[in-house]
This record gives structure tokens, sequence and C-alpha cells, in this order.
């Protein structure tokens, strides 16, 4: 269990470079259609980043 969990936040690593994107449009979408501020944007792209990447590691391992 503990071993399959550091392979995928290890695997998680590189997919960063493919969840900055949809994060990145994420958070100029919410800024253009709700108006939020800068600070919220900035939360929401961190946040999509990290489920994105550790959505994405985890498909590719479990499956």
């Amino acid at each position: 269990m503990t071993q399959d969990i550091v392979i995928v936040l290890v695997m998680a690593v590189p997919m960063i470079l493919f969840g900055v994107y949809p994060g990145l449009k994420l958070g100029e979408f919410l800024e253009r259609k709700y108006n939020i501020s800068e600070n919220l944007k900035r939360k929401v792209m961190i946040i999509t980043t990290i489920v994105f990447t550790l959505t994405l590691s985890s498909l590719l391992y479990y499956l």
C-alpha cells in the first residue's frame, strides 16, 4: 500500500508538465466568465494542476 502511494507520487512529478495547461486554461476561463480575483485564480490553477496530475499518474499506474 505505501509502496503504491510512493510510486504514484514519483510518477506525478513528470506529469506536472501535462497538468499545468488545464490549470492555466481553467483559471483564465473562470477569470473571464465570473470575474474572480487574481488570488482566487492562482488557487484554482494550483489545485487543478495538483488534482489533474495525481489523477493522471494514478490512472497510468493502476491501468
